[in-house]
């Protein structure tokens, strides 16, 4: 059993940054894979990025590559997502998740196995 608890969202403008927390507690961390999702009123929940919590490997969407980065402090058992130059379109809920090795390709929400309960981010322009 995996708890992951997001923070830092919040209001800013266009081009602002921002940077969201992770908090995982749970057995086995080191062996999950970690990403992040959003979704914005009416669409589906999207990929952002994932890392993988003992090497490191990171992958992200085309739509925000360049701009966020994923990383992970394993003496705090954080994840982050540092966000950069922001977008209206940004505007969503946050969630963090967490895969169980093997479960599937790390792209797709459905193959997530634990998600936090998400934090808003609002773009304004």
């Amino acid at each position: 059993q995996v708890q992951l608890v997001e923070s830092g969202g919040g209001l800013v403008q266009a081009g602002d940054s921002l940077r969201l927390s992770c908090a995982a507690s749970g057995r086995a961390l080191s062996t999950y894979r970690m990403g992040w999702f959003r979704q914005a009123p009416g669409k589906e929940r999207e990929f952002i990025a994932t890392i993988t919590w003992d090497i490191g490997n990171t992958f992200y969407a085309d739509s925000v590559k360049g701009r966020f980065t994923i990383s992970r402090d394993k003496s705090k058992n954080t994840v982050y997502l540092q966000m950069n130059s922001l977008k209206p379109e940004d505007t969503a809920v946050y969630y963090c998740a967490a895969q169980i090795p093997g479960n599937g390709v790390q792209y797709l929400a459905a193959n997530y196995d634990y998600w936090g309960q998400g934090t808003q981010v609002t773009v304004s322009s």
